[in-house]
């Protein structure tokens, strides 16, 4: 007989080998023996009252042995005969290879950085020498900007696809098992990625091409039909059809599209910093107690107001994680959040920005289709000048802020390439700065203590998402207007994480699939 029940579990009982037998036993009142298995199928930790618990969904079998299915998904080596481009090695473009594979299509991925290890040198530089490598940084190279900030998998997209599958396809690369049942799974960027090369691993077996250090400069497109990519301004790639899976940073796409006629659109996006506590003091407030269990994870939280008709909240939260540089380009500064496996750092930080709509970007009109992105891009630049001319974000006291007062001091930062004192209260648009203090307000009387002196914010956080779209059909996922053309993933306006990315990516494998009569559906 197998029962689906909840169960409580105190932090100080969680690390108690059977102890999800011994609470089953006790809610179902039968003998613990009888208990064949208990399967766990979510877990979250509910923190709404004073005594803060574990809370379990649980399959318990009694007196039968567990019927456990797991997705064996075997990835077979792919023929010449169809060949699709995918410009992009993220985890769109990832998942579109993988997805590809499946259907017997060969992917041929073509990624302007380097590979996830060769990162690791120009990640260091930015941070140690400020140097910024356009074309390998947080955001560019193989793993996308998911594989070196973080690795939250938490997702709102489940509605697009089989979010289930996107978790254990990780599982199956290396990841921790335990993804599948966290109701907010993390990996961590120290061990994303041995999953990436894991994952490029599985493409380079089954026959899929992976082209690193190739940057797309043109396609070939022949009566608006694409019929390959040119890369480095010199070698062409011809292919049946082109997934385009750049990332939301990609500008120069962005305006090659444009040069050749091909229609893209402003988006809206948010705007705005970085906010660091002490971790401490997140804990404290969000458990209630100055002496947290050694059980618990560092605190979380997730914020959100409407601010004068605009949305304001807090945006990939980092809980014991610190501020990175995620600038691609040498003039701007970018600033981003991360954590490792452990989450122990004794910072947490969050975005905390504020919707951008066509309202804040009309100014730039005459510069359609790129009004949004030239604001985005106008504020990175004018962080960077503020920092004088270099990668030390401008940053001030959270009541300095407030207040309208210079930070005289500004307290210790996870942020290693400095920070530099500026009266972002003055420096930033006011429709952000405006909205920023009366949200701190009310986030305060949801967090008491959130509105402190010893958290700062720092500036700016500018790339919660794409500026542009490139528009593309409902049903057939391909460009409205480039026949083989599927824009895909965050880039093209379409998705907001690893998983909803991941998604998207097999969509558009799925997608290219049916056009090119290999569908499996």
């Amino acid at each position: 007989m197998k029962k689906q029940i909840e169960l409580s579990i105190p932090p100080e009982k969680i690390s108690v080998g059977s102890i999800l037998q011994t609470e089953a036993a006790k809610v179902l009142s039968v003998p613990v023996e009888n208990i064949s298995a208990v399967i766990p199928l979510r877990r979250s930790i509910d923190a709404r009252t004073k005594k803060v618990i574990f809370r379990f969904l649980v399959d318990v079998f009694i007196n039968e042995k567990p019927s456990v299915q797991s997705r064996i998904i075997n990835y077979e080596t792919v023929s010449e005969n169809r060949r699709v481009i995918i410009v992009g090695f993220g985890p769109a473009g990832m998942y579109a290879a993988l997805r590809l594979i499946e259907l017997g299509i060969k992917p041929i991925v073509i990624e302007r950085g380097k590979d996830v290890q060769s990162r690791r040198r120009d990640i260091r530089a930015i941070h140690q020498e400020q140097i910024v490598n356009p074309d390998s940084n947080y955001c560019f190279g193989e793993g996308g900007a998911g594989a070196y900030s973080d690795g939250k998998l938490y997702t709102r997209a489940t509605k697009r696809g089989d979010v289930k599958k996107i978790l254990e396809i990780l599982v199956h690369h290396g990841a921790d098992p335990e993804i599948l049942i966290d109701t907010h799974p993390h990996i961590g960027s120290n061990k994303l990625p041995k999953i990436v090369q894991r994952i490029r691993q599985t493409i380079l077996n089954s026959g899929g091409e992976i082209h690193f250090n190739s940057k797309v400069t043109d396609f070939v497109i022949q009566q608006n039909k694409i019929l390959g990519v040119i890369i480095n301004d010199s070698k062409e790639i011809f292919a049946d059809a082109v997934i385009l899976a750049t990332g939301h940073s990609a500008r120069d796409i962005f305006y090659l599209l444009h040069n050749k006629n091909i229609l893209i659109q402003p988006k809206a996006f948010a705007l705005g910093v970085r906010i660091e506590h002490p971790q401490a003091l997140i804990n404290e407030i969000q458990y209630h107690t100055k002496e947290k269990h050694p059980n618990l994870p560092a605190a979380s939280y997730s914020l959100a107001c409407n601010v004068n008709e605009r949305g304001v909240y807090s945006f990939c939260m980092c809980p014991g994680g610190i501020i990175v540089p995620a600038s691609t380009a040498q003039d701007e500064i970018v600033v981003n959040g991360m954590s490792v496996s452990r989450r122990d750092s004794p910072f947490a930080n969050s975005g905390f920005v504020v919707e951008v709509t066509e309202k804040e970007f009309q100014k730039y009109e005459k510069d359609y289709p790129f009004n949004a992105l030239k604001l985005q891009m106008e504020i990175e630049h004018k962080c960077y000048k503020l920092a004088n001319n270099s990668q030390k974000a401008p940053a001030q006291r959270v009541t300095d802020f407030v207040e309208g007062k210079f930070s005289s001091s500004l307290p210790e930062s996870s942020y290693i390439a400095g920070l530099t004192s500026v009266e972002l209260h003055k420096e930033l648009p006011s429709f952000i700065t405006k909205r920023l203090k009366t949200a701190l307000k009310i986030f305060d009387r949801k967090m008491h203590g959130y509105y402190s002196s010893e958290a700062i914010i720092v500036a700016p956080e500018s790339r919660t998402s794409s500026p542009i779209r490139i528009p593309r059909d409902k049903e057939t996922f391909m460009h409205l207007q480039i026949s083989g053309l599927f824009p895909c993933g965050e880039g093209a306006g379409y998705a907001g994480g690893i998983v909803s990315a991941a998604i998207d990516g097999e969509n558009c494998a799925n997608a290219v699939g049916k056009f090119l009569g290999k569908s499996d559906s």
